[in-house]
């Protein structure tokens, strides 16, 4: 496959010869030296946000036009909010990671609390699993060895290079996932036939808003989705750009590339499913596997190597994206941390490369589903961050102990919403584990707002 084999060597360049290990201190290792400009912002952003992309043509696959109002509308919506209100606060702020905004507003156990989630959060267990998986159709070979090696060759140029190196490969990997469904989707057009076609061939519910599902399947996907306004890859972005008007304009043009993207993937996840209605045997993909099945049936094999290889860009720029904001969260805002910030920061973050590797393969390997290790993760992940996070520019702080309480009780309700579920097959009540974390944090959010609008307390 001429083309997997100059996407690897264009990898290995990136690792040998363009990156060695960056010596200029923690600014330039984490942020690139705060010199971001808006189409390196866009092609980092975009490409970074797309890395479960086997899972969105297995959602597609399944419940249709849905795949857009779940996994589309609700993101747009809250990078919207994100860009207009909190961009150019975040690059004003003179900080360099989301924990660092905790610890500066609450104080160090929030601040390390925080950074325990948000290193879960952020390690690509689901993008790791999806690679793994991809690989392992594109080779034969098992799952296992294939999600190890994915995982080391993703994250060997970010050890090097820092977040420079994940800028450059992400300017490429930008192109090839846009290139990819742009030979595909009207290839489909061409050779299957237009809306007429789509329609008749489709199951019945795959062209309506639900796609036959319950409105709670949906409507939860709108509450994960507000932790978008915590997402750290928006903040490290927002903290190298070169001025908080880079970041602002910056996340607005992402928003425009997500909807055209957006639509390419939902509509060729409808033409796989109308073209190929069994897929259990898809190179032991199953529905995940719609997008290659329905490349190698319609693409001449060169042109089909090149899909594979936007599949591929696609996932790895993620991986490289979120295992590098993960190693960051562990090594230098844990580890380092409890240890006194004292030493060279960069040393301890890349270590925190290899652990993230690791934590990474083993939850991929554990749940073995993209959808529900997003799902899991951020129905727990967001009511720990969601309000102390948003709460932490307010020119009135609330206090730690509140903050401290609602992320211990959202959290960890949330997370016992799902251990159940994965032990009984339901959750208590049939309800969502989002909702009652988000409940139980929000209300200690809105005790600790109201004493600190009785007692007048203002940041120093």
């Amino acid at each position: 496959m001429p083309a997997l084999i100059i996407y690897a060597l264009f990898l290995v360049y990136v690792l040998w010869r363009l990156f060695r290990p960056i010596e200029g201190g923690e600014r330039e290792f984490l942020l690139a030296g705060r010199t971001l400009t808006l189409p390196a912002f866009v092609a980092t952003t975009v490409s970074s946000w797309y890395g479960g992309i086997l899972g969105v043509g297995e959602y597609s696959y399944r419940y249709g036009l849905c795949n857009w109002l779940v996994f589309g509308v609700p993101y747009y919506l809250y990078a919207l909010i994100f860009a207009l209100f909190l961009a150019r606060r975040a690059r004003r702020a003179p900080i360099r990671t989301v924990p660092d905004q905790l610890l500066r507003t609450y104080g160090p156990t929030v601040a390390i609390t925080g950074s325990i989630v948000l290193f879960l959060m952020t390690a690509p267990a689901a993008y790791v699993l999806a690679l793994g998986s991809l690989l392992k159709h594109i080779t034969g070979l098992s799952l296992a060895p294939m999600v190890i090696v994915g995982t080391l060759f993703s994250l060997a140029y970010v050890y090097r290079g820092g977040f420079r190196s994940v800028v450059l490969t992400d300017k490429v990997q930008f192109i090839l996932m846009f290139l990819g469904f742009l030979i595909l989707l009207p290839t489909a057009v061409w050779k299957l036939g237009g809306f007429g076609w789509l329609k008749a061939n489709l199951p019945v519910g795959h062209l309506d808003w639900k796609g036959g599902q319950a409105p709670q399947a949906i409507a939860v996907w709108y509450f994960i989705a507000s932790g978008t306004l915590v997402e750290p890859a928006f903040y490290q972005r927002c903290f190298a750009a070169k001025s908080g008007s880079v970041a602002r304009r910056g996340l607005l043009v992402s928003i425009l590339f997500w909807i055209t993207f957006d639509f390419l993937t939902t509509f060729t996840g409808l033409y796989a499913r109308a073209a190929l209605p069994d897929l259990t045997a898809a190179g032991g993909l199953g529905a995940q596997g719609s997008y290659p099945a329905l490349a190698e049936m319609l693409l001449p094999s060169a042109l089909s190597g090149l899909f594979m290889v936007g599949l591929l860009a696609t996932i790895m720029s993620t991986i490289d994206s979120y295992g590098f904001l993960a190693a960051i969260t562990f090594g230098r805002d844990i580890v380092w941390r409890l240890r006194g910030a004292r030493g060279d920061s960069n040393r301890y973050s890349r270590l925190g490369i290899w652990v993230t590797g690791v934590v990474s393969i083993v939850l991929a390997l554990w749940r073995e589903s993209i959808i529900d290790l997003w799902h899991d993760l951020g129905s727990v992940g967001t009511p720990v961050l969601l309000f102390p996070l948003a709460l932490s520019f307010r020119e009135r702080p609330i206090r730690s102990g509140w903050i401290l309480a609602g992320m211990l009780l959202g959290g960890g309700v949330s997370l016992a919403w799902v251990v159940v579920e994965t032990r009984t097959g339901s959750y208590p009540l049939g309800i969502e584990p989002i909702f009652p974390g988000l409940l139980l944090s929000g209300l200690a959010a809105m005790g600790g707002a109201l004493e600190a609008r009785v007692n007048g307390y203002r940041r120093d």
